[in-house]
Parts: C-alpha cells; structure tokens; sequence
C-alpha cells in the first residue's frame, strides 16, 4: 500500500455505516477513499452477508466483500439489545454521517428516528438506503438488484430484439444507488455549512432504477411508445453497435452525420453519405437492419486491429470488446492506476480495483484494507468511547460485541 499522506477531501469527517451487502458498503468505501473515517458496524459472529458470498475466497475473505470495503474500521455490535444499543448511541452522537440500510422502520423501532437525531445528534446526516423508499404501496419491502432490473424496465431494453429480457452483468442497481447515496450524503454535507443542521437523506434502489433508464424513459415519455431491446444497438442513433470482424467483436460508435461520411469512407462506400436511406441518422434509424447488415459483411472481411486502426485514423469511436481479464491488464488500465496492491492481514498481497476518481489537491487513497470481521472493536471501544479493558472482556462476556 502506496505512502498517501496528504489529508483528503473528506478528512475529518466520520462515516458509521451500518450497511450490507453492495449499495451501503460501495456508498461508504467511496467516502473512505475521499479520507472519511469509516466504521463498519457488523453483526456478532456473522458480519456483512457478503463475507460468505463466494468463491472466490482470499485466504478465508469473499472477493466480493474485499471488493466494497477498503478504508473501514471493523467492529462488531449486537443492536438488537439494550447494551448495544446505547453504544450505539454514542456512536452516531459521535458521528457526521450515518448510513443505514436497513428495512424501513428498524431504527425508529430500536429508538433512533430522525426525532432522537434532532434531539442528540442534530448536525448528523442520515442517509437511508432501501428497496422501495419509505412511502408509496410498495414502501417496506425488501429491495434485490435483480428484481429491481426486471421491475424498472431495465431488463425489457437488455438482450437480443428477438430473444428474452436479460439483466446486466453486475448489480447495475445497487452500483448505481451507491453512488447517488453518496452524492447527495456530500451535497447534504456542503448544505450543513450554511445550515449547522444535518438531515435524513433518501435513496431508494427502485428511485434509481428508473433514473437509470434517461434518455429511453424520455423517449417513451416524449412519444408514447415503449421501448424495446436492440441487442447492442443505440435507440436513437446508427450505427451505433457490436460487429464481428474477421477475429474478433468490435464496437463503433457513430455519434453524427460527419461521422458517418467519415466512417463509410474508410470502409470504401463513401456513396453512402448521400444515399437518402443513409445520409442523415433519422433514415439510418429507420433502415437499421439493412445498414447495419451491410456493415458486418464489410467489416468480416478483416481482422479487428486492422479495422480498429483504419477507423481510429479516421475519427471514428471504436473499440476491441475485451474480456475482464483484457480490460484489467490493459496497458491503459495500469496507466491509469485502476489496479491497486494492498497488503491485507492473513491475505497478504490482494489486488484490487483503484479509484475512479481524482482530486489535485486533496487526493484520495487507499489507507486500510479491507477489515477482517470485527478487527477494530476494543480499538474502537477504547479511543472514541473510552471503555476500559474491562468493560470490553464484559461486552465479549455478553456477546454484545
């Protein structure tokens, strides 16, 4: 692990997450790498659901769990009970953010609504990561990506015209409800500064679902016609999808009309710019099928680097569709420093994804691996809650910790 001693963005600022699983835990590692200081609370014994989630496995640790969790301190608390319950409370008191996914109501019934916030931790902000949201007929129930691709329409627009709705090949959903969560914790942050005031933020896998569909909701919503699948293709704009080339599949990307001059120049029809089937994207998308065929018999009839390099010469967006293993040993990959070393306790050397964000003056870093379950409890415990060595064996006694 690389020597980033500068403070980042967020250095001062202490993040309780009491997530599982993906959207929570991405929402939070995202902070850590900013320089919050991020405590993970676990349940006793079990820990996040994701630590079992494989294989893979490192040395006993899920990948999936390592990939979430970096820049976190690990303790393990029973919230359930009284005990745990009011060092809790003196957790959050103790906090600038807490973020909380659990089911709607779970910490209102243990005591801590947003009433208990205003009246013990007022400058806290609480962001809540659910399925549904909080109102609505489907407020409360649990929410799954999977189930929240197919409900949004998300699935209805992935997979071949003539083949079944497919999801896509991560948990879109929860990445993508991650992400806002953290954004608007940092609006919420910049808005505490002029207020003095923390307040609850919202987000909802089921919210972002439908977000994620822009410009195809617009469509719908502009026209009143659903959307359907295009396989690799672009609703609006031709060509604009996955070829095969002699080798191998390729992407191009034609965004306007000079682009497409430019590209039915380099594959030797330049007569096409003024074909009024062709000539402007409005005909294109109308004659999809018959284009886009003419173009994967031309681009067959070469190898993909020999295409890649004559589209490229001529302006046009395109590129190999790689492999995971491709993309993550790509030179540009590395350049970028999107493949990270850490030293982790019993996996030693564990390779991990970098960080897709990059700031001049404050940057972020990766300072701590990801934590082994409960690693940071008597550290925790004693520095900011100021138990004894005692008190801690008690609560070990008890299993509240």
């Amino acid at each position: 692990m690389r020597d980033e001693s500068s403070a980042g963005a967020l250095e001062g600022i202490r993040v309780l997450d009491l997530t599982r699983i993906l959207a929570g835990p991405l929402c939070t590692m995202m902070l850590g790498d900013m320089g919050a200081d991020v405590i993970k609370v676990e349940p006793v014994g079990t820990g996040d659901d994701t630590r079992t989630w494989g294989p893979p496995f490192a040395a006993g640790e899920s990948a999936y769990f390592l990939g979430v969790n970096r820049n976190k301190r690990s303790i393990t608390l029973n919230m359930a009970g009284r005990p745990g319950q009011e060092m809790l409370a003196q957790l959050i008191a103790k906090s600038d953010v807490l973020v909380e996914n659990f089911k709607v109501g779970t910490l209102e019934k243990w005591g801590f609504g947003n009433d208990w916030l205003k009246a013990n931790a007022p400058r806290v902000i609480r962001c809540s990561i659910t399925g549904y949201g909080a109102s609505g007929p489907k407020a409360g129930l649990p929410g799954y990506d999977f189930i929240l691709q197919a409900e949004s329409g998300l699935m209805s627009i992935c997979g071949e015209p003539d083949g079944t709705p497919m999801k896509y090949g991560v948990a879109i959903v929860d990445i993508v409800t991650g992400m806002l969560a953290c954004n608007s914790i940092l609006a919420a942050v910049n808005a505490r500064h002029r207020t003095g005031c923390g307040q609850h933020v919202e987000v909802s896998l089921f919210d972002s679902s439908l977000a994620m569909l822009a410009n195809v909701a617009s469509n719908y919503l502009v026209s009143g016609k659903d959307a359907r699948r295009f396989g690799n293709g672009h609703p609006n704009i031709v060509p604009y999808t996955a070829y095969p080339t002699r080798d191998d599949m390729i992407a191009v990307a034609v965004g306007n009309d000079a682009q497409f001059a430019k590209f039915a120049a380099a594959l030797g029809k330049a007569a096409w710019s003024s074909d009024p089937r062709y000539a402007k994207n409005p005909d294109r998308v109308a004659n999809r099928e018959a284009l886009d065929r003419m173009i994967g018999e031309l681009l067959g009839q070469e190898g993909a680097e020999a295409w890649l390099a004559r589209l490229a010469a001529a302006g046009i967006p395109c590129g190999r569709i790689n492999s995971v293993a491709q993309a993550l040993n790509a030179a540009h990959t590395a350049a970028r420093d999107m493949v990270r070393t850490v030293q982790h306790p019993t996996a030693g050397e564990l390779k991990m994804l970098g960080i897709p964000f990059r700031f001049s003056a404050t940057p972020a870093s990766v300072r701590r691996p990801p934590p082994m379950l409960g690693q940071h409890t008597e550290q925790v415990l004693r520095d900011e809650l100021g138990l004894s060595d005692e008190r801690i064996a008690a609560l070990r006694a008890e299993k509240v910790i």
